[in-house]
């Protein structure tokens, strides 16, 4: 399956996200500030990142731009708490495959999941 990178400040949300993704065969990797996820991001390439926009020691939308600069075509998934909309309309100009409200379903999870694996593999180089 696939290499998943958490981004995610509140402990109930990584754990619940890392059995969810595990049950499901992925390979999952967490981190609980920006900057350890933008390292994991560089270090471990995942083929999935999920982000929360709320970081302590940085916003999202920075962790998302710095995604970019090492990977412009990375499939990342917003997990957001309430995020304005002007930094959801940033996040859609910088290419996330989607939006999660941090009430999400197990459901949507996957289909937003199934969307960024299948953008990672149109992004891949032949």
């Amino acid at each position: 399956m696939a290499k998943v990178l958490v981004i995610d400040d509140e402990p109930f949300v990584l754990e619940l996200l890392k059995t969810v993704l595990k049950r499901k065969g992925h390979q999952v990797l967490l981190a609980t500030a920006a900057q350890r996820g933008i390292e994991s991001f560089v270090q471990e390439s995942p083929q999935v990142t999920i982000l929360d926009l709320n970081l302590p020691d940085m916003d999202g939308i920075s962790v998302l731009k710095q995604i970019r600069t090492v990977n412009p075509a990375a499939p990342v998934i917003i997990l957001t708490g309430g995020g304005t909309e002007t930094a959801q309309d940033e996040a859609r100009e910088l290419g996330v495959v989607d939006f999660l409200p941090k009430e999400f379903s197990l459901h949507r999870l996957g289909d937003a999941l199934t969307r960024a694996l299948a953008q990672g593999k149109q992004a891949r180089p032949a």
